[in-house]
């Protein structure tokens, strides 16, 4: 394994590259890094893609202590693995906290976005209670706690190798919890005000169980509706990582969106 390093203001953002064939750039949630993608990876090099998959400013091994992690920002950083790697026009697909830094690279530059995939996105701005806001600043100045919350949004299951996962993860977060407070921290402009700007294809995918929402389905819908061109899909038995619970189904929707729009 090869890890690659591209300079931006402030820091380097690390990636890895496998495969060959059109680029998908893969960005993770708040508080993980490039491996949340270790089962999805390899079946969409085998369906014939070059992916790229990105530690988020602060996460993993790109540097810690941004100035700002502002979804714009970590949109911009996506844009600058692309750029490294010549390799437009691109799919991005952003989990959860990414799913907002992908709507701006694809609006500042689309030239180099071929389309976007948002998997479990939050469409509304998070309004915790006071006890919901107590805990949650607790939870994210913990990796220990974080990786205790973490292990919740697997309602359905989790991954064989989880645990050994999870181990990594709240070790590399040991003096990186302000990264995963920066990128949930509220910021204007919301990525909502920016949808409209997008021109390119957007898929939506979102777990049928996914705990962070009421409505998993109702919020898929709601994000599809921020869109010129995009559709929103439902993987069966699933929580908030559907690229790590259910990585087969996941794969079959990337695929089937990328045949249509992701170009060499």
């Amino acid at each position: 394994m090869t890890v690659s390093q591209v300079v931006r203001d402030g820091g380097t953002i690390a990636y890895e590259v496998h495969g060959a064939g059109p680029l998908v750039v893969l960005a993770h949630g708040m508080g993980e890094n490039r491996a949340a993608f270790r089962h999805l990876t390899p079946l969409l090099v085998a369906a014939g893609y070059r992916v790229a998959s990105t530690d988020v400013r602060g996460h993993g091994d790109s540097s810690p202590h941004w100035p700002t992690y502002a979804p714009a920002e970590v949109g911009g950083d996506l844009l600058a693995v692309v750029r490294d790697l010549d390799g437009g026009p691109a799919t991005l697909v952003g989990s959860s906290s990414s799913g907002a830094g992908v709507v701006f690279a694809a609006a500042e530059a689309p030239e180099l976005v071929s389309g976007i995939v948002q998997i479990s996105p939050f469409v509304s701005r998070p309004k915790p209670n006071p006890v919901m806001r107590a805990l949650q600043a607790v939870v994210l100045r913990s990796p220990r706690l974080f990786g205790q919350f973490h292990r919740t949004l697997f309602p359905c299951g989790r991954p064989a190798d989880d645990a050994a996962y999870r181990k990594e993860l709240v070790a590399r977060l040991r003096g990186r919890m302000d990264a995963v407070r920066g990128v949930v921290a509220p910021v204007d402009p919301h990525w909502t005000e920016r949808a409209a700007q997008v021109r390119q294809p957007v898929l939506v995918l979102m777990g049928t169980k996914d705990p962070d929402f009421p409505d998993p389905g109702a919020e898929a819908r709601a994000a599809r509706r921020q869109f010129a061109v995009a559709e929103a899909r439902m993987i069966a038995d699933s929580g908030h990582y559907p690229h790590a619970d259910q990585p087969d189904a996941t794969a079959a929707d990337l695929v089937e969106f990328l045949t249509a729009t992701a170009r060499a």
